[in-house]
């Protein structure tokens, strides 16, 4: 496989590659289990001595290839699909942290991000740190401990917009030992390729811009390979040390800089059982196909929406990092110079009470708990997806409770404007 070809072609020629009269697509393996001539060569399976599939919980072929796929999209060495972005996070995260140990998390992420690392994993005895990425280093590695495990964040961060500078929070983690988790989501390695910058995991929720269309939930985990586990040893023994539930194999030492992934499938899954359905991973490998043409497309339709509520004496302000004058959009510039995202937050000067009422005279745009699809859509993060923050939690997470983060398809633009118009003035 050359490591040259353009990314366009890997979204349609990655992961699935026919043998000679064999289905020219990739077929869907809805199989749960996997038959072998011999006890012995399903027993090697079992001991992680051999490869191969028994049972797809654990590992199934369909999904391996657009896993595959994906994986080359960012330049990683080893990806898995996963049941949902929430699912990836989480895996990701507990891959390397259990009880005692702690992270240190951008706050301006997802809600449910945010949730997972300061109440869920809490209960599991993982503390986490949110710290303002904008800070200089200096204020942000006073957030670091000797239990620090990793550094999650969001390449840019939903709702809020964010563009994170991935070199600076690359230079802490790797100062203190630790990988730099980041979530792909909105940008998708179309626009931006985080191991490139110093990334060492990348996180996606496949349900947004991968799949498109709208109709599945997924995840997916890359590891880069970069991470030297080797070399922090003391802080990773669930990677370096002797696994008693695979006769005490040793990830870092028979696998190398597929340890990572090889870890999380065999254990993680095994255990909590979070797979993508073999025909969910077909649906988003369709989706991938068409993401390369798709992307470009949400991002010139944002940027003219946000001119045109930029325009308006009714919006008090409109975020877009793709947009000049935006506080982020010479980060922007740097990390994803052909373009940002299809999302734009903005607040009207009506307050909360004139956001819903615009909301609800929309037309085109569907209110929907979803966001980065092909279709127009829009939320109320205070009321919807951070409902759960207060009002000074939202504020830290760089949520205005205000705010109405519109997802701008790849329809017509005109389109789309109109009928903001007409919700505004009607």
């Amino acid at each position: 496989m050359s490591t040259k070809r353009s990314i366009e072609t890997t979204c349609i020629q990655g992961g699935w590659q026919p043998e000679n009269g064999g289905p020219r697509q990739l077929p869907i393996y809805q199989s749960t289990t996997f038959k072998y001539a011999t006890s012995d060569s399903m027993g090697k399976l079992f001991d992680l001595e051999a490869e191969g599939y028994f049972y797809t919980r654990l590992q199934n072929p369909t999904n391996d290839a657009v896993a595959a796929k994906i994986c080359e999209m960012e330049g990683g060495v080893a990806a898995m699909l996963t049941s949902s972005g929430q699912a990836a996070t989480f895996f990701s995260i507990i891959n390397i942290c259990s009880a005692g140990d702690h992270v240190v998390s951008s706050a301006t992420i997802y809600g449910g991000s945010s949730n997972l690392l300061t109440v869920t994993l809490k209960r599991f005895g993982i503390e986490t740190t949110l710290v303002d990425p904008d800070l200089p280093e200096e204020e942000l590695a006073k957030a670091f401990q000797p239990n620090t495990k990793c550094v999650f964040a969001e390449t840019i961060a939903n709702p809020a917009l964010v563009v994170l500078d991935i070199e600076k929070f690359a230079r802490l983690a790797h100062t203190h030992g630790v990988p730099l988790i980041i979530d792909n989501t909105f940008a998708t390695p179309i626009n931006c390729r985080p191991f490139e910058w110093g990334a060492d995991i990348v996180t996606h929720s496949t349900t947004k811009y991968m799949d498109g269309h709208g109709m599945t939930v997924g995840g997916c985990i890359v590891d880069s390979g970069n991470f030297d586990w080797e070399a922090h040893a003391d802080k990773f023994p669930g990677l370096t040390t002797p696994d008693d539930s695979y006769h005490g194999i040793i990830y870092t030492q028979r696998f190398g800089k597929g340890a990572f992934i090889t870890k999380a499938t065999a254990q993680l899954m095994r255990d909590l059982g979070a797979i993508q359905s073999p025909q969910n991973a077909f649906l988003l490998n369709n989706g991938l196909e068409s993401l390369h043409l798709r992307m470009p497309r949400h991002c010139e339709n944002a940027r003219k929406v946000a001119e045109y509520l930029q325009s308006r004496e009714d919006v008090a302000w409109v975020k877009y990092p793709g947009l000049p004058g935006d506080q982020y959009y010479e980060l922007a510039q740097k990390y994803m110079p052909n373009g940002t995202c299809g999302v734009i937050s903005f607040g009207l000067k009506g307050g909360r009470a004139a956001a819903g009422a615009f909301m609800d005279k929309l037309k085109l745009a569907s209110i929907a708990t979803h966001v980065a699809d092909a279709r127009t859509c829009v939320l109320h993060p205070a009321s919807h997806t951070h409902r759960q923050l207060s009002d000074e939690q939202l504020v830290e997470a760089g949520v205005d409770p205000s705010m109405i983060r519109f997802s701008v398809g790849i329809e017509n633009a005109d389109d789309i404007i109109e009928d903001i118009r007409q919700a505004l003035e009607d």
